[in-house]
């Protein structure tokens, strides 16, 4: 539930306070039947509400429960928990970190759990008789708003409960998605799956996909910002049908700084165009910045919202006139119309609405300077550009309400709304760099693949109601719709992310794995081309032991090296082995080596060939001692490759011969049997 608090004289809903003793009677009865049903079910609720403050909220303990609170910043239920906090301003959004006493966007998590069944039971059978004596007549309709006492008037908007069951998949035609990031920074985790959703829709329906570059923010965007993030994308596989670098690119401009006479023009037919109140949409304000800023700080310091009302707004044409004549600036503000309300079916959250005169003042459109404000941007470029769905971060909610005005102002149908909750991280606070690596680049860089990448995003917020947590990408394209997003946050886990990117490293083709890791070896100096044939021996040898491309770099040293002497000095386990009949195996090792029974390492077929041979010289040397074969093996693996466990020891081999050829350091086999036979003299 979203309340919308604002100051106000009337008292309202006093109206509404009349009951008949039948109908109270029902409701109890009702009420009792519901609490006996919820315990009944022996169920944990979760829901999430937001609200939407138009000053410091102040809410009375008799309303529903609630606690008083001087500000947003804390919790206002019990068991409840902060999700986010963004600031409105009148003129322009911005955002303020919890703490903030301004008025904004809060969200809340509240969780409830039900206590023992048997209760339930007792409370449901009696009241449910007692409901259907005592039933009432249909109650009335909730009052848009009602009183609460001092004056404070709250208008609420309500959103569709947490869904339980999913519905079907709506059946739809095709989408014409977009992505449109600000390139002030990386790409980031949250930023990726809004792209990957859109993306996926406009994939599943045979439609398009826009990319948009949002660079209005002239002094924070840059473009070396736009081709890392369009390269991370690239990196994903979100490729782009419609936007920068395209054929479509040659009949219309892409990136919003390159847009600026159609938003003018837009500008100036709001202006001319005249409202349902017989004045223009939109209008010239000449309120100097200093005029601006002393209405913020009263309303700050008051900690009352005020609607910004401009002394412009019902200016004559001739004062205008005059004002433009002496060439004054001026921004062009949008008239918000008296009692309009926006209202959505968001595919999310479901019905959402604003009381749009008693949320915001008149917003600007244009800046003194001229530029255009993000909202109006983004509401003309999505008309424009055709786009039928809108799907981000939830974070863009109240957007809505201003982009929602421009569009009816401009005679545009809007777009169908998604808006996908947030994620956080492991601490329950929203995701951000503290929490480790959240930017692609940075995924990329530690040796995560696009496809497990793509599989784990997915996941944030979305199932296919299934157990099935591995993807491949067509399958994902297959699976996924819209109508099962969640709306509670996603938590980002690390380790599930890098357990996922395992199993996706596990299905690749061998050369595939090889062309991934490459790059990571020669980086390392343990190659010296991204495709040596040490790479395809790497992903053979390594693909079953690591989650990240980048944990084969320290597989591949340690095989390449040799350290006997200082893993028997340091491990216990090997130590005690060496004390348990090795030098007598390792001699025979030795032997076995010097009469040239162990096969050639440069051979291609050496891993084979030395497992048949590891195979019958284990057999050969158990029976001659009396043990088992299969006990012999460790002390085999510490005679060839010095450690007490790794990879396969046949690849290891081969691995040393590839990085011989190349000039790669390393302890050749030669010299480790020179090294077993000094370890095996040594102290004699």
């Amino acid at each position: 539930m979203t309340l919308l608090m604002q100051k106000d004289t009337a008292t309202c809903g006093r109206e509404n306070e009349p009951r008949n003793s039948a109908r109270m009677a029902g409701c109890l009865a009702a009420g009792i039947a519901m609490v006996g049903t919820a315990v009944f079910l022996h169920a944990t609720t979760s829901e999430r509400q937001f609200l939407l403050t138009t000053q410091p909220i102040t809410v009375p303990r008799t309303l529903t429960g609630l606690a008083a609170y001087p500000n947003v910043a804390k919790p206002l239920y019990k068991n409840t928990a902060l999700l986010s906090h963004t600031t409105v301003d009148p003129d322009l959004s911005s955002a303020s970190s919890p703490g903030s006493s301004k008025p904004g966007v809060l969200q809340v998590q509240s969780l409830t759990t039900a206590p023992k069944s048997i209760w339930g039971l007792l409370l449901l059978v009696p009241s449910l008789v007692l409901a259907y004596v005592w039933r009432s007549p249909k109650p009335e309709p909730l009052p848009e708003t009602f009183h609460l006492g001092d004056d404070l008037r709250i208008a609420v908007m309500t959103a569709t409960g947490e869904r339980t069951e999913a519905p079907a998949p709506t059946t739809t035609g095709p989408m014409r998605t977009r992505f449109a990031p600000s390139p002030t920074g990386s790409l980031h985790v949250g930023g990726a799956r809004t792209a990957l959703y859109n993306w996926l829709m406009a994939k599943k329906t045979g439609g398009q996909f826009v990319l948009r570059i949002e660079d209005t923010d002239v002094a924070r965007s840059t473009r070396e910002s736009e081709d890392s993030m369009t390269a991370d994308l690239k990196w994903l596989g979100l490729q782009w049908d419609e936007g920068p670098g395209t054929a479509k690119e040659e009949e219309m401009p892409f990136r919003q700084s390159e847009r600026g006479s159609i938003y003018h023009e837009m500008a100036e037919k709001l202006m001319q165009q005249v409202g349902s109140d017989g004045k223009p949409v939109a209008y010239k304000c000449f309120c100097t910045q200093e005029e601006l800023d002393a209405k913020k700080a009263k309303m700050e310091e008051s900690g009352e919202f005020e609607a910004f009302v401009s002394p412009w707004r019902d200016a004559s044409e001739e004062e205008v006139a005059a004002k433009v004549a002496a060439g004054e600036e001026y921004a062009v503000r949008f008239r918000v119309p008296p009692g309009k309300r926006v209202e959505i079916d968001d595919i999310v959250r479901g019905q959402v609405g604003w009381d749009a005169q008693a949320t915001i003042g008149d917003f600007i459109l244009l800046r003194s300077s001229g530029v255009p404000v993000y909202n109006f941007c983004v509401a003309v470029d999505d008309a424009l550009m055709g786009i039928s769905h809108v799907i981000r971060a939830e974070e863009h909610l109240t957007n809505t309400l201003r982009q929602g005005l421009i569009l009816e102002a401009l005679e545009f149908a809007m777009p169908t709304y998604a808006h996908c909750a947030l994620i956080l991280g492991e601490d329950g606070s929203k995701l951000s760099k503290r929490h480790g690596a959240t930017s692609v680049s940075q995924f990329a860089e530690e040796g995560f693949v696009p496809s497990a990448m793509i599989n784990y995003l997915v996941g944030l917020g979305w199932n296919d109601g299934t157990d099935k947590e591995v993807y491949t990408v067509e399958e994902i394209i297959e699976a996924f719709s819209m109508d099962r997003v969640q709306k509670s946050p996603s938590v980002f886990d690390m380790t599930k992310l890098k357990w996922i990117n395992g199993q996706h490293l596990r299905l690749m083709e061998d050369a595939e794995l090889a062309g991934l890791l490459g790059p990571f070896l020669e980086k390392e100096g343990l190659a010296k081309a991204a495709d040596s044939p040490i790479a395809l021996t790497a992903a053979v040898m390594c693909k079953q032991k690591i989650e990240l491309l980048a944990d084969a770099v320290p597989l591949v040293r340690d095989a390449l090296g040799y350290q006997l002497t200082t893993v028997v000095a340091e491990n216990k386990k090997a130590a005690k082995l060496v004390n348990d009949g090795f030098k007598g195996f390792a001699a025979a090792v030795v032997g076995a080596y010097n009469a040239g029974e162990i096969p050639d390492p440069t051979s291609a077929d050496f891993p084979d060939a030395y497992g048949t041979w590891a195979k019958g010289f284990l057999d050969e040397f158990a029976e001659t001692v009396g043990k088992k074969s299969k006990k012999l093996m460790q002390p085999l693996r510490l005679a060839m490759t010095g450690e007490m466990s790794g990879p396969d020891v046949g690849q290891q081999l081969r691995l040393v011969a590839l990085a011989q050829a190349e000039g790669i350091s390393c302890v050749p086999l030669e010299a480790r049997m020179a090294e077993l036979q000094a370890f095996i003299e040594a102290d004699e």
